[in-house]
């Protein structure tokens, strides 16, 4: 017994252990970083529902404190509120949808230029263009 005595035992409950060992943060910033690698050389978007990606204790958490808040955000009311902002990487995005009572309903990291829901649709581009097309003939110009 006295040879046992000498070795040292540590013990670690499932909350102490450091992020990097558990949970999905650190394999998702690599995947983002593949796809902002994608992004660069082939023009390639990618967006990740990490709502359903099964997350351990803190990982969104640690996920959202890593991107960090970039320079634009912008907020989109259209069923819903949508809120839309650049992460301190250029070109990763986070979305997120919102539920009637302010929860978020739903996650997306987007990795692109700029994000589609932000785009303006052919088909809404074409009806402003006719309406400033009829607003200037109105006035005579």
């Amino acid at each position: 017994m006295s040879g046992l005595s000498g070795i040292g035992v540590k013990v670690e409950s499932g909350t102490e252990r450091p992020a990097e060992v558990f949970g999905n943060a650190l394999p998702l910033l690599h995947e983002i970083r593949h796809a902002l690698a994608r992004l660069v050389e082939a023009g390639e978007p990618t967006v990740i529902d990490v709502q359903s990606i099964p997350m351990g204790p803190g990982d969104m958490q640690r996920l959202l404190d890593a991107l960090g808040e970039g320079e634009v955000r912008a907020e989109i009311e259209a069923l819903g509120k949508t809120v839309v902002r650049e992460t301190r990487y250029s070109g990763v995005w986070i979305l997120e949808y919102m539920n009637g009572s302010g929860g978020v309903a739903g996650r997306f990291v987007e990795i692109t230029w700029i994000p589609s829901l932000l785009q303006a649709q052919r088909e809404d581009v074409e009806a402003g263009l006719k309406e400033l097309g009829d607003a200037l003939a109105s006035t005579g110009s």
